[in-house]
């Protein structure tokens, strides 16, 4: 890794508060990269040999079984995923790819596991970064239990309103539609249904322009509740 790139890294929440000796023995063994977008990262199954912290760009996590793809998250900065894989040293259980132009810090797990040991704040971190990606599972696992394809779908909007749109009703969608229903556990052709049936509602779309123009009665169809919908709970 470059030296010009390390204040960047040392701001970031998983290394800003560990020592400064195991700081630089874990970044002797690290890379910080670019990747082009589309590009296969990890395989679900494999060994977990790095650990990767996205930086820059996108990232989409995904499964494949019986035939079956699916998307299970997407990973923006500033982030790590499949740390479970890194400290158990197991295999991944996802596959990962950039979906757009990306930089990524990979570090090897083997260093990771071995300052783990070592720094007791680096540890703190690490931890708190697992919980924070435990409970979006959790989250994400009780909208899909308890809520219609109608409501996860509106209450998927409303959260990109408030991430991408800054709570105006006018945000481009982040990534295209097929995604957008495999990531809310919907078939495409379910995910149109429920953006007609979201019309009445003040929902309207423009390939990935979308436009919230009744956000009240969005919201009294969705019932948004924090302990699903915001990230900060």
């Amino acid at each position: 890794m470059r030296s010009s790139d390390l204040p960047q890294v040392r701001a970031l929440g998983l290394f800003n508060s560990m020592g400064e000796e195991n700081f630089e023995a874990l970044m002797q063994a690290a890379y910080l990269q670019t990747f082009p977008p589309q590009l296969d990262l990890v395989h679900e199954g494999d060994p977990a040999d790095f650990l990767y912290v996205v930086i820059e760009g996108c990232v989409e996590l995904y499964a494949n079984a019986n035939r079956r793809e699916a998307t299970m998250a997407m990973v923006h900065p500033v982030s790590a995923f499949i740390l479970a894989a890194v400290l158990k040293d197991a295999v991944y259980l996802m596959s990962a790819r950039t979906r757009a132009r990306s930089k990524i810090l990979l570090i090897p797990s083997e260093n990771v596991r071995s300052i783990f040991e070592l720094d007791d704040a680096f540890a703190r971190a690490m931890v708190l970064e697992m919980a924070g990606s435990y409970r979006y599972v959790i989250k994400e696992h009780k909208g899909l239990k308890l809520r219609s394809s109608v409501e996860r779908l509106a209450n998927s909007l409303l959260r990109q309103d408030h991430q991408f749109g800054n709570g105006t009703g006018e945000f481009e969608l982040p990534y295209d539609k097929r995604t957008l229903a495999s990531l809310l556990g919907m078939t495409p052709e379910n995910l149109s249904r429920a953006f007609n049936t979201l019309k009445p509602y003040g929902v309207e779309v423009d390939g990935t322009k979308i436009r919230l123009s009744d956000i009240t009665s969005l919201k009294t169809l969705a019932k948004p509740t924090p302990l699903i919908d915001d990230p900060k709970t």
